[in-house]
């Protein structure tokens, strides 16, 4: 996604004089000044709307943009939280009346599936007026706290709905950072899983009686396509990748809610994505099997953009746009979207989105690609006209002209070649033949199919600007060099063969004077090429070159939180510092990059690798302070003496795959916590372990070490990102039913309510099982049930049975927004434990223990200071998206 440059307005990033300056700037959105005389004038003079759309255009993008939210997750959970919605909020809204007007309350996007994103746009000062938007701003602002909701601007869910994300796809998100995109791919990745558990759960209980309950009804809604190669879980999986590293761990933590073992966070430039090494087959013959890579079956390039259709909530723009802020992130998206292309398979989909609205960054991107990938015959652009069809757009340009640094607009690249042979270069230097049309031809059916592409502006649904482009690779290409993309291709002359260069030679009569005429004859027949390595740098000469930043070029982010990211600064290749010692045979004089790119880190077992001289070990890598660290991504052993304490008590079914489990630690001991990934995953991980990956984040947490004071009980807790996957294979011993909607409330109010002494009683349904079970871990099943005293939802929840009290482990704001959804109750919630450690001399014993031990749920922090090295609070101060409007900022107001 587009950065957005400059310098950091108000107070810090994590002050509070940072969020009141953004806060007063939205306040005062009306009476920023709207008026950039080149922007105006360039699309003006462009045309890229009809004459009589002007006014509802400029009109649309000086008013400020309705707040728009998802509901996020899976979808039989996002229709839960979006119906509360609907039956609550949505009927008191709509009986305030203001000014004889009905107020207008939050509308489903008409073009968005299933009606999970919505937008509002009631004025704040009527927000602010009326008690009923006090009840729907709690509501906000507690899903979004959970990671139910997630704030997003409309445009921006446009890119992901269009790639056709199917089970089992191999999915790449190029530039996923703050994660907007990258969540709703992931969502996808696991589209129907929850239906196929749910399928699988109720055979292996009717199989296996004794393990799950074969009375529970049959699943509601069953899965009838999808991969079951591994019980239903999703064998699909997303790389979602960010150059920079802050913004990785931002992107992170933007996920983190999602829970999926399929999603490994990356940091690469996207440019130069590495090639992702896989475990190669089984050669048949016994020999050595050619290493195999990664391909993707889609790939999203929502790559760095000027970001000028954002300035409906990026006033900011109206200020600083220029043309230079295009015209340099050019040759970046142009790289973007061709590494994109060489990384898809045959028959996959590319989708290139930008939020600016400029030519050169959009369609000129598009053609320069393709031609460089080869044309129209290996990559096509899919219409895509019909999809979404409640969203109102544009088809893309087809002719445009390129604005120079001075504002003066070009036809072609003819002309600004004349002009520059004419009168010098001063303003041109920018400008290059890819930013222009392609050549038209008389034959309509060669020319490019621009028309394909798609272009979505303010005026038409009252949303940002955007464009989109899905491209489908026809065959496997080979990109050309930069600057060959447009270049038509002339049929070579045909080559002469060594026997005519010979006779040539030969019959060529020397007169003894000049002893070159031999030579000359042969450059007659066989002129040698030229080639210039400044004019077209491979990409390992790019990226060994050392990177100058001209100042110049501004690309702008999509998000407000960006404004507190600052200028990116230039990265610099490194170099292996001087030493004494002599350099290595025939390398006298190199510069050495240090450590070397993942291209140059060849296969041992290539032939162009092995060599009959000794090998010549690379000098140790200096830990530097600035260098981030990341703790390696260990598996253990199925048979890990941890491993089989948990499969033991848990009465784990030997089905659940067990060579999934791993930690991050150099040591690979299960210290604290353990993670669960995918099959797929743990391959990536394994293979490319020390091989120039720079893995960020993979796995979700399936146990984590409790402190515990009683001997003989299992340490390890199950955690409530991971029971989804780990439920179903749980045996009945650590199982407790739940069907009434007053036991729940009072476990989630009461957060450690009495169990012996008689408390079990006051526990409802569960009171005599949970009197009985041993202590310990145990999985609240809350099975949905008929009439007001039941659930609409299946739950799974994690339940610590204490000495003397249970503990429902969930963090306080997850009790609270689920008690906000199911009763309406926003009551504070009670800690029961505190009395009775004040009175313990009275014989209640050993409460101090049950606390310490429960407490642990709320310790999930401790873990989000380790990832993203800030606590919980001040991530969330910058967690923006993109397009990403602030519906409510952090202060409880509605914005």
């Amino acid at each position: 996604m587009g950065k957005r440059g400059g310098k950091k307005s108000g107070g810090g990033r994590g002050g509070r004089g940072g969020r009141g300056s953004q806060r007063s700037q939205r306040t005062d959105y009306d009476e920023i000044p709207k008026h950039n005389e080149l922007f105006e004038r360039y699309y003006d003079e462009l045309q890229i709307f009809d004459e009589s759309e002007r006014p509802a255009f400029w009109a649309a993008l000086r008013r400020v943009l309705p707040s728009s939210f998802r509901f996020t997750g899976s979808k039989g959970h996002a229709l839960s939280v979006q119906q509360r919605l609907k039956d609550h909020y949505i009927p008191q809204i709509t009986s305030i009346e203001h000014n004889g007007e009905m107020v207008e309350p939050p509308t489903p996007i008409p073009w968005y599936p299933d009606q999970l994103a919505w937008q509002m746009t009631t004025p704040k000062s009527v927000i602010r007026r009326f008690p009923p938007f006090a009840s729907f701003q709690k509501y906000l602002v507690s899903e979004t706290s959970v990671g139910n909701i997630s704030r997003q601007e409309a445009v921006s869910m446009i890119p992901p709905l269009l790639m056709d994300v199917k089970p089992g796809m191999t999915v790449l998100d190029l530039c996923a950072a703050p994660g907007s995109k990258a969540a709703q791919l992931i969502e996808m990745v696991h589209g129907g899983e929850e239906a196929r558990l749910q399928e699988v759960t109720h055979r292996m209980a009717q199989q296996e009686g004794a393990r799950g309950n074969p009375d529970e009804e049959t699943p509601a809604v069953v899965a009838e396509e999808g991969d079951y190669s591994d019980d239903g879980r999703t064998t699909g999986l997303l790389i979602a990748n960010d150059a920079d590293y802050k913004r990785a761990h931002m992107l992170i933590h933007q996920m983190k809610r999602l829970n999926s073992p399929n999603l490994i966070v990356t940091n690469h430039d996207a440019t130069l994505f590495p090639s992702i090494k896989l475990p190669s087959r089984p050669s048949v013959g016994g020999g050595s099997s050619p290493p195999q890579y990664l391909k993707f079956d889609r790939i999203l390039a929502d790559v760095p953009c000027s970001g000028d259709g954002t300035c409906r909530k990026n006033p900011g723009i109206w200020k600083d746009w220029k043309p230079a802020n295009g015209l340099g992130l050019f040759a970046t998206q142009v790289r973007i979207l061709v590494r994109a292309l060489q990384m898809l398979k045959v028959g996959g989909r590319v989708v290139y989105s930008t939020c600016s609205m400029n030519p050169v960054e959009n369609e000129a991107v598009i053609a320069s690609a393709v031609g460089r990938c080869g044309g129209l015959s290996k990559v096509d652009l899919i219409d895509c006209s019909a999809s979404l069809p409640e969203l109102k757009r544009v088809p893309g340009l087809q002719q445009w002209r390129v604005m120079d640094k001075e504002g003066k607009l070009w036809q072609s690249w003819q002309e600004v070649e004349e002009h520059r042979a004419k009168e010098g270069s001063d303003g041109l230097a920018r400008l290059s033949e890819g930013m222009f049309p392609p050549a038209s031809t008389s034959d309509k059916s060669v020319n490019f199919p621009f028309v394909k592409c798609m272009r979505v502006y303010g005026h038409l649904q009252d949303t940002g600007g955007f464009f989109i482009t899905v491209l489908e690779k026809l065959s496997e290409i080979k990109a050309k060099p930069e600057g060959e993309g447009r270049k038509p291709e002339v049929k070579a002359e045909p080559k002469a063969s060594v026997i005519a260069a010979v006779e040539e030679i030969e019959a060529k009569p020397i007169n003894g004077r000049n002893p070159t005429e031999k030579i000359d004859a042969l450059d007659a027949i066989a002129p040698p090429q030229e080639f210039s390595e400044e004019e077209n740098p491979s990409a390992a000469a790019r990226q060994n070159r050392e990177n100058i930043s001209t100042g110049e070029s501004t690309s702008l982010k999509r998000e407000l939180e960006d404004e507190a990211d600052a200028e990116m600064s230039t990265k610099r290749i490194k170099f292996k510092e001087e030493t004494d010692e002599a350099a290595p045979r025939g390398q006298e004089g190199r510069l050495v990059h240090w450590p070397p790119p993942p291209a140059a880190q060849l296969d041992v077992g290539r032939p162009e690798t092995q060599s009959v001289s000794e090998p010549v070990s690379p000098p140790p890598q200096r830990k530097k302070s600035s260098q981030p660290y990341e703790e390696p991504f260990k598996y253990l052993d199925p048979n890990h003496e941890e491993l089989q304490t948990i499969y033991n008590f848990y009465d784990l079914s030997p089905r659940f795959p067990r060579d999934r489990f791993m930690v991050r630690n150099a040591m690979g001991n299960p210290v604290k916590t353990i993670y669960y990934t995918s099959d797929l995953a743990r391959s990536i991980l394994v293979e490319n372990e020390g091989k120039g990956m720079k893995f960020v984040h993979c796995g979700v947490k399936m146990f984590v070490k409790q402190d515990v004071q009683k001997a003989g009980v299992c340490r390890w807790r199950a955690q409530t990102e991971g029971l989804p996957l780990l439920e179903a294979w749980i045996g009945e011993e650590r199982v407790v039913r739940l069907r009434s909607r007053d036991t729940l409330r009072t476990l989630l109010v009461d957060m450690f309510p009495k169990v012996n002494g008689g408390g079990w009683k006051n526990l409802g349904e569960i009171g005599e099982r949970v009197r009985d079970i041993e202590m310990g871990c145990c999985i609240l099943r809350v099975d949905p049930s008929e009439g007001d005293s039941g659930f609409r939802e299946r739950m799974v929840l994690p339940l610590w049975r204490s000495l003397h009290s249970l503990n429902l482990m969930l963090p306080k704001e997850d009790r609270k927004a689920m008690l906000l959804r199911l009763y309406n109750d926003d009551s504070p919630l009670l800690d029961s434990s505190k009395d009775r450690h004040l009175n313990k001399q009275n014989g209640d014993g050993t409460d101090q223990e049950d606390r310490k031990e429960s407490l642990a749920a709320d310790e999930g922090n401790a873990e989000d200071l380790a990832i993203t090295g800030e606590p919980d609070s001040e991530v969330e101060d910058v967690k923006m998206e993109d397009g990403d409007n602030v519906l409510v900022d952090y202060e409880g107001q509605i914005t």
